[in-house]
């Protein structure tokens, strides 16, 4: 047995906040293995599967999962084969899908032709994922913790009293985040917790209104430090989104 999530498609931007992006490719963070499933009945005429594929992958790829998304086993789906451009369409496509190394099944969800294959392959993908896993559980692993300076950012304080924040993943982070959306700002927020950069700049000596940089240059974010409590402080609560930490400005 497995679950099956519904995931709509992502727009261009899904991986910066745009739309209700990072909650979809939240969802889809939970997911084995990902099934794309391709309108090719669409009578839109600025579209088409292979376009909507490339789109979505872009977004994946670009969304920083423990696990990448891009590196999950797919499947994918060329639906609406039971209409005469569907599957028209769908004969065009799977040949050049197919040597991208894709597994690609044509169905319709209509007249359910397909169906049962495509379900044989999602259980049989599942399967052997959930065999690789308990061989993994069997094996030994010595895991040594990174020392301090493999955490992949640095904390530094200035003399004005300020702080700064470097790395390329942290760094990356602010990057992908659309600040005209409160969600990502939150989301933010609870990645720069969950990474240990508050416990450093709690170390560090930084309080409650502290100025913190992220970034350097013109493209830095500043923001005043409020701590959760994670960090050895009290935790200022505020509606999702609206984080309490991160009230931002660009550097100028």
């Amino acid at each position: 047995r497995f679950t099956v999530a519904d995931v709509p498609g992502l727009i261009p931007g899904a991986s910066e906040g745009k739309g209700l992006g990072l909650e979809f490719l939240r969802h889809v963070e939970r997911c084995k293995i990902l099934v794309h499933v391709l309108d090719c009945g669409t009578l839109e005429t600025d579209r088409d599967p292979l376009r909507d594929f490339d789109v979505i992958e872009a977004e994946l790829a670009k969304y920083q999962a423990e696990i990448p998304l891009a590196e999950r086993p797919r499947i994918i789906a060329l639906n609406k084969i039971d209409l005469p451009d569907g599957r028209a369409m769908a004969d065009m496509v799977k040949a050049t899908l197919e040597k991208r190394g894709y597994k690609v099944f044509s169905l319709s969800a209509a007249t359910r032709e397909g169906i049962q294959e495509l379900l044989n392959a999602m259980a049989e993908s599942i399967s052997m994922l959930r065999r690789e896993e308990v061989t993994a559980e069997r094996t030994r692993i010595v895991l040594t913790p990174p020392a301090i300076d493999d955490a992949g950012f640095e904390v530094s304080a200035n003399k004005d009293g300020s702080f700064t924040v470097t790395g390329k993943k942290i760094e990356r982070w602010v990057a992908q985040t659309d600040f005209s959306n409160k969600e990502a700002i939150g989301y933010l927020a609870d990645r720069l917790a969950r990474a240990g950069v508050e416990k450093q700049l709690f170390k560090l000596g930084a309080r409650e209104g502290s100025e913190v940089r992220i970034g350097s240059g013109d493209d830095a974010v500043v923001f005043d430090w409020e701590p959760t409590i994670e960090a050895g402080a009290e935790l200022l609560a505020g509606p999702r989104g609206e984080d309490l930490r991160i009230p931002w400005e660009r550097d100028r």
